[in-house]
């Protein structure tokens, strides 16, 4: 019987760190937010965009906005917002799936964060996590030095 206990616990154990390897490998996506989303976030599925009404998906690097009763996925923003600044504008994380089903609700809960400017965004960042960003100012700089410490691991071996 206690050899049995001890085949279970090793499994669940074995299961749970696999799980966790797992989960913390696909839930961090630092690397595809956009440089004007907001620090703080290791991983975000949409933004959504109080200003305007409207959401950004980052997986797929697309606004996602209502027009002519239907909801459009497009690499760029309307015309009639060619003059918004994603850069000052206030970007509200929603990591659920679909948001704009329900995007009435979330017109009426984000409607404080309208107008507001204040919020760090990822290309003014010093934090080093921000670099891997291709977009990112010093993302060369880290590229390289993470280029120059490989090599150097690998001398070492």
């Amino acid at each position: 019987m206690k050899r049995l206990f001890q085949i279970v616990l090793a499994a669940a154990l074995l299961f749970t760190f696999t799980a966790t390897k797992a989960q913390l490998h696909v839930n961090v996506n630092i690397g595809t937010q956009p440089v004007w989303g907001p620090v703080g976030y290791d991983h975000v599925d949409y933004y959504y965009l109080p200003d305007i009404d409207m959401y950004y998906y980052v997986p797929r690097h697309q606004y996602v906005y209502w027009n002519d009763g239907r909801w459009v996925f497009a690499s760029r923003l309307p015309y009639r917002y060619h003059n918004y600044d994603v850069y000052h504008s206030y970007k509200v994380v929603v990591n659920e799936p679909r948001p704009y089903l329900h995007h009435d609700a979330d017109r009426i809960k984000y409607a404080k964060f309208r107008g507001h400017h204040d919020q760090d965004m990822i290309r003014d960042s010093r934090d080093e996590k921000y670099f891997v960003n291709k977009d990112h100012p010093e993302h060369e700089r880290w590229r390289k030095d993470h280029e120059h410490d490989r090599d150097h691991d690998h001398e070492r071996h």
